[in-house]
């Protein structure tokens, strides 16, 4: 039981780093022009909403499931997970956005490293740590794939 528990984890992490059948975030993001991402290109969300989304909601996810001091408070949705403005505020909220993103994933994997995978939450409705990686896995990708989308539509993919 303890060598699938390792493995689960093992793939859970991958999964949350990306990669194999799924882009990398880091190969999405690189070298996206600062002019360009609050464009939207027919779509219903520029670079930078889908990049503030998917910080948001994994910040959110990462709370929750971190939420050992009863702390975490539930987010009103949609509302409170899509910026409105279609571009960054300011020249630094991009990186400051992208790095959220690598630092909440991080805390994301030392809670896989550490936590029971299986154990529901007494905070929750069900739901495990297992259960919010694989559903921070999945929303990743989508999102991940809008913004390559988005890209190939700008005429600004593949990344140089």
């Amino acid at each position: 039981m303890a060598d699938e528990q390792a493995t689960i984890r093992k793939e859970l992490i991958a999964g949350l780093k990306g990669g194999q059948a799924h882009a990398k975030l880091e190969d999405v993001l690189k070298n996206f022009p600062a002019k360009l991402r609050g464009e939207k290109a027919g779509l219903p969300y520029s670079a930078w909403q889908l990049l503030e989304h998917m910080r948001i909601a994994q910040a959110d996810i990462v709370s929750f499931s971190g939420n050992h001091d009863g702390k975490y408070e539930e987010l009103k949705f949609p509302d409170d997970y899509w910026p409105k403005a279609a571009a960054p505020p300011d020249a630094k909220a991009w990186d400051v956005s992208v790095a959220a993103v690598h630092a909440d994933r991080d805390a994301m994997i030392r809670l896989l490293e550490k936590g029971e995978l299986t154990q529901v939450f007494p905070w929750g409705d069900g739901q495990n740590l297992a259960r919010e990686a694989i559903t921070l896995i999945a929303h990743n990708s989508y999102h991940t794939g809008e913004l390559l989308a988005l890209r190939r539509l700008l005429g600004i993919w593949p990344s140089k």
